[in-house]
Protein backbone atom coordinates (compact mmCIF):
# COMPACT_ATOMS: atom_id res chain seq x y z
CA UNK A 1 0.00 0.00 0.00
CA UNK A 2 2.76 2.69 0.82
CA UNK A 3 4.31 1.77 -2.80
CA UNK A 4 0.92 2.68 -4.15
CA UNK A 5 0.80 5.90 -2.13
CA UNK A 6 4.63 7.18 -3.47
CA UNK A 7 3.59 6.19 -7.08
CA UNK A 8 0.61 8.00 -7.27
CA UNK A 9 2.99 10.95 -5.21
CA UNK A 10 5.28 10.91 -7.92
CA UNK A 11 3.61 13.06 -11.12
CA UNK A 12 3.61 15.63 -8.58
CA UNK A 13 7.14 15.70 -6.96
CA UNK A 14 7.96 15.75 -10.94
CA UNK A 15 6.59 19.18 -11.76
CA UNK A 16 7.02 21.74 -13.95
CA UNK A 17 7.90 24.79 -12.02
CA UNK A 18 6.04 27.23 -14.27
CA UNK A 19 9.39 28.62 -15.74
CA UNK A 20 10.67 28.25 -19.18
CA UNK A 21 14.40 27.27 -19.93
CA UNK A 22 15.73 29.03 -23.08
CA UNK A 23 16.68 26.60 -25.25
CA UNK A 24 20.36 27.35 -27.07
CA UNK A 25 20.70 23.56 -28.98
CA UNK A 26 19.97 20.36 -28.64
CA UNK A 27 20.11 18.80 -25.27
CA UNK A 28 22.23 15.86 -24.83
CA UNK A 29 19.64 13.13 -24.60
CA UNK A 30 18.72 14.57 -27.90
CA UNK A 31 21.88 14.23 -29.12
CA UNK A 32 22.00 10.50 -27.58
CA UNK A 33 18.09 9.66 -29.06
CA UNK A 34 19.54 10.53 -32.79
CA UNK A 35 22.46 8.43 -32.42
CA UNK A 36 20.84 5.18 -30.93
CA UNK A 37 17.96 6.14 -34.21
CA UNK A 38 21.17 5.89 -36.79
CA UNK A 39 22.88 2.61 -35.11
CA UNK A 40 19.59 0.73 -35.14
CA UNK A 41 18.90 1.87 -39.01
CA UNK A 42 22.62 0.38 -39.54
CA UNK A 43 22.47 -2.83 -38.21
CA UNK A 44 18.95 -3.09 -39.50
CA UNK A 45 20.28 -2.41 -43.39
CA UNK A 46 22.92 -4.15 -42.55
CA UNK A 47 21.45 -7.58 -41.59
CA UNK A 48 18.50 -7.51 -43.93
CA UNK A 49 21.79 -7.01 -46.49
CA UNK A 50 22.92 -10.05 -45.12
CA UNK A 51 19.92 -12.37 -44.85
CA UNK A 52 19.18 -10.97 -48.85
CA UNK A 53 22.97 -11.57 -49.75
CA UNK A 54 22.80 -15.40 -48.85
CA UNK A 55 19.20 -15.48 -50.57
CA UNK A 56 19.04 -17.94 -53.52
CA UNK A 57 19.09 -16.64 -57.11
CA UNK A 58 15.63 -17.03 -58.86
Amino acid sequence: MRFLILFLATPALAAHTGVPKIRTGPELSDIALFVIAALGVWFVRRALRARFAKRPKD
